[in-house]
């Protein structure tokens, strides 16, 4: 999305629509005074935040239905239509969802559509134009993670996805190491190489530090599966269900797009990312389901099912994390069908031991639009992952199997995040945009912004 601001007495450019707030239902374009107008109707109920980034993001869907090629925000404040909110973050979130609205995955066509949008906001006072800047720079870094997994499976490897992460920190504070497979052997990471053992693709462990708060302090880890295409291994997906797969490492895509973000802003806080990356393929050489993997930790994982394999590889990520002795550590994943069963399509599962932790997430979710919930994580679904020869499974092994699948996912990494403060987000829910969501089809690049507020406020 194209931006600039506008001087009241300056005129509109050409071809601009002015967007106007009224009273009442509906949208509609007219012409007064010789100035196209897009007129937005709002009920009389004052916004809230979740109603208010819906209709931000319609104004870039009438936009384009009325072939507006440049809009300009008349009033900014006019669009919170009651809500109370300071203006500095009524202009964060306006031109944030703006730019979330505008975004379009365009890479592989042969004619670009001519999708794009100028908007203008005019005359916005400071606090509106600082929380204008801040809204672009973190839409910018959510629209370049929704770029790295859009891109097909066969494009975006494992060694592509790092050189990815090398690109959008070059420049920053942050320095991006990548692990190849010796190195990764040499840390005893088996889960992750088993579960690469299929591919001709080699896997990677990316490793991302930004060090912006004193050198003493913990920092906080983030966690972000990286299966850059995931076929289900020998147990092999449904064609239908392996269509979006190149989608499953968009928890390794949020993690980038943060900590570009992070970067950018100049957090006064130190942040680790990790993202182990790996394809799950097959072949005569992909591990088998009752297949004993030796994790880093040491512990060793029956594998029951093939296709539960970020797990395995978050597995090796986390206790990798005991390292840094982190204050919190974030995994976020595309993790569970189970997730989407449970909760549909507007909201990620957190799942988590620790109620603060919890607590504070949901309202963070809350303030960035990337909505969460939480599931137990009680000790009575611990004891359905034990393992039959080995220490764990990787599936429910025990009970009635159809059941609990996104708490036993969470329950599976808990035995290898028991060394710090940790929660646990399966994402697969908001992979890609729920009906209303008035977002391109594609990823969602959440919950990149959510990890962003973690790392400002935890």
């Amino acid at each position: 999305m194209k931006n600039r601001t506008l001087r009241n007495t300056a005129p509109l450019p050409k071809g601009a629509v002015l967007v106007a707030i009224e009273k009442g239902t509906g949208t509609r374009l007219i012409r007064e005074n010789g100035v196209d107008r897009l007129r937005i109707g709002v009920n009389d109920t004052p916004h809230t935040l979740r109603t208010l980034r819906v209709a931000v993001r319609k104004i870039i869907e009438e936009a384009r239905r009325h072939e507006a090629p440049i809009i300009v925000i008349d009033d900014v404040r006019a669009l919170a239509n009651g809500l109370e909110i300071l203006d500095r973050e009524l202009g964060e979130l306006v031109a944030y969802n703006l730019s979330l609205a505008s975004y379009t995955f365009s890479k592989y066509k042969s004619t670009v559509p001519k999708r794009s949008i100028e908007v203008c906001f005019r005359n916005p006072n400071k606090a509106l134009s600082e929380g204008i800047d801040r809204g672009l720079l973190l839409a910018s870094c959510v629209n370049a993670t929704r770029d790295i997994a859009n891109t097909p499976g066969g494009d975006m490897t494992p060694r592509v996805l790092a050189d990815e992460a090398k690109r959008m920190l070059r420049g920053t504070k942050a320095s991006v190491k990548v692990l190849g497979v010796k190195e990764i052997a040499r840390l005893k990471m088996g889960a992750l190489l088993g579960v690469a053992k299929g591919a001709q693709e080699e896997p990677r462990f990316i490793v991302i530090e930004y060090k912006g708060g004193n050198p003493k302090e913990a920092p906080i880890v983030f966690v972000g599966k990286g299966i850059t295409f995931d076929t289900g291994g020998l147990s092999m997906k449904p064609a239908d269900a392996m269509l979006d797969m190149h989608l499953d490492m968009s928890g390794g895509a949020a993690v980038i797009g943060a900590l570009r973000a992070i970067a950018l802003l100049k957090v006064k806080r130190n942040v680790i990312g990790l993202i182990p990356a790996a394809e799950n393929s097959v072949s005569g050489e992909s591990f088998r389901p009752g297949d004993i993997l030796t994790t880093m930790s040491g512990k060793t994982v029956d594998v029951l099912n093939t296709d539960a394999e970020g797990r395995l590889v978050l597995a090796d990520a986390l206790t990798y994390a005991e390292r840094y002795k982190p204050k919190l550590v974030v995994d976020i994943a595309t993790l569970t069908g189970a997730a989407l069963v449970a909760l549909g399509q507007h909201a990620s599962a957190i799942m988590t031991k620790d109620d603060t932790i919890a607590s504070r997430v949901s309202e963070m979710g809350e303030t960035t639009g990337d909505y969460v919930w939480r599931l137990p994580l009680w000790d009575e679904y611990v004891k359905y992952t034990k393992g039959i020869h080995g220490d764990i499974a990787n599936i429910q092994s025990s009970g009635n199997t159809r059941y609990g699948g996104a708490i036993n996912g969470g329950a599976f990494l808990s035995h290898f995040a028991g060394k710090y403060p940790w929660v646990h987000i399966d994402m697969a829910p908001r992979m890609t945009p729920a009906p209303g969501d008035h977002l391109a089809k594609g990823a969602t690049g959440e919950p990149t912004a959510l990890l962003v507020k973690i790392a400002e406020s935890y």
